[in-house]
């Protein structure tokens, strides 16, 4: 719309500009002209007579001479007409005028030439009218400024009028094209929205322009090609995840034929806790993938808590010291205030055991550990496993290379869990000289309310 007014108005200045000084020309031209033509007609008197008297009653005829602005300059000078009734203003052998200008130009019209010229308050129009014995009068009109201008107002405001309709109808054409073009548009930025957020069965129907319409296809196609993969991944998860449960099946069996009832009893638990977290693998691959959009909230102090105590019995086994601690903003074991985050406790307790797992596969035997929930100064908690092992490079972390024998997925885990949330991921050492890792979240609200125990 900005740039079909800006064209039209260029457009109609260019054209309105140069039309508006040829009103002004024109009437200038006719006011003029007809001011010639009223000292012609004065002409066929001035050939019957010289009686002052007969030639004031013809100027007086005249629409200019009724004004008082046409005089006749008789070849002796003597004036008739003008503002006073009579010739006053000259006299028989007399000079014309004072004004050398006016003087100048008496002159060359009693040459026999007809022109207009400059003068007070307009234009002066003089025409020579040839007597006998070589003689000449001269009939002068003077042309106000008002008659020059005469009908140039409103014809300019006819052509402003023009003008703001042209602009005006043009704007409105514009708006008209321009909706067929951006409705579209609209439409496919908020289905490229929706399907942001998740919404896979999103479809747009392809309208407006060719070169829209291909992109409206295109994007339809692409959201069919993206839930295509995005199923066929999940499936494949799935079923990866499914194949898991027979050997887990054989560990049952085998935990159930031990011995010793208390062995029995530990394998038991572990091949639950297994078989758990396969079956939590399972229910995220196959969910839609709206509910991974909006994670749930989770008590990060509470998952920690839970997923030591899970750990406790084989860190008692390895005579590994462990303890759980809690900073607040008073300090060691004071109130933390706000632990709820972001991430669903399945993706909390996946990142956790990752971090713990880690402690027990690349540490001796006998090292201690703990686990920190510390609360931040930016309204948020930090989630770390500290141990008093070898340590960790700060660059230790990249997905699938491990410098210790593993997959080299269970720090990257962590990582994209804490920066999915809002967070950070952070490498360091322990105050006894070994790896420290943490997890900042970002907290979404108060405290959970706890029942008393």
């Amino acid at each position: 719309m900005a740039l079909a007014a800006t064209t039209t108005i260029m457009v109609a200045l260019a054209f309105l500009i140069p039309l508006a000084v040829l009103v002004r020309t024109l009437a200038r031209d006719r006011a003029l002209s007809a001011a010639e033509l009223e000292a012609q007609s004065l002409a066929p008197v001035l050939a019957l007579t010289r009686d002052t008297t007969a030639l004031e009653a013809a100027v007086r005829a005249t629409t200019p001479g009724a004004k008082g602005r046409l005089v006749i300059i008789l070849p002796d000078g003597t004036k008739v007409g003008g503002p006073s009734d009579s010739g006053g203003g000259g006299g028989s052998g007399g000079s014309d005028t004072d004004d050398p200008r006016e003087r100048d130009n008496l002159e060359l019209a009693r040459k026999g030439r007809a022109f207009s010229a400059p003068a007070r308050g307009g234009i002066e129009v003089l025409v020579p009218v040839a007597l006998e014995a070589d003689q000449t009068a001269v009939v002068r009109v003077l042309v106000p400024n008002s008659i020059l201008r005469r009908g140039v107002a409103s014809a300019w405001g006819v052509e402003a009028a023009l003008g703001i309709t042209l602009v005006a109808s043009a704007v409105f054409v514009a708006d008209r094209l321009a909706r067929t073009i951006v409705r579209p548009v609209d439409a496919l930025a908020d289905a490229a929205g929706r399907l942001g957020e998740g919404d896979l069965s999103v479809r747009i129907h392809p309208e407006g322009p060719p070169e829209v319409k291909q992109v409206a296809e295109a994007f339809n196609r692409l959201g069919d090609r993206v839930g295509e993969l995005l199923e066929a991944e999940r499936e494949l998860v799935a079923d990866l995840s499914h194949r898991l449960r027979t050997p887990l099946t054989v560990l049952r069996l085998d935990a159930e034929g031990l011995g010793n009832p208390e062995e029995a009893r530990r394998l038991a638990d572990d091949v639950d806790e297994l078989e758990r977290a396969v079956t939590g693998v399972i229910r995220q691959a196959r969910r839609p993938v709206q509910e991974d959009i909006i994670a749930p909230e989770t008590d990060a102090a509470k998952v920690a808590e839970d997923r030591l105590a899970f750990w406790a019995p084989l860190a008692e086994d390895q005579e590994r010291p462990f303890e759980f601690v809690r900073v607040g903003p008073e300090g060691e074991n004071g109130p933390l205030g706000s632990t709820r985050v972001a991430v669903s406790a399945d993706e909390l307790e996946a990142a956790l055991d990752a971090l713990l797992g880690n402690v027990f596969a690349h540490t001796p035997e006998g090292t201690a550990f703990r686990v920190e929930v510390r609360a931040l100064s930016n309204a948020g908690i930090s989630l770390a496993v500290e141990d008093s092992g070898a340590g960790l490079s700060p660059d230790f972390v990249a997905r699938g290379v491990s410098g210790a024998g593993g997959t080299g997925l269970g720090l990257d885990i962590a990582r994209r869990t804490a920066e999915a949330a809002g967070g950070a991921f952070r490498i360091g050492r322990s105050a006894a000289g070994g790896a420290r890792i943490a997890m900042e979240f970002p907290t979404t609200g108060p405290p959970p309310e706890r029942s008393p125990r």
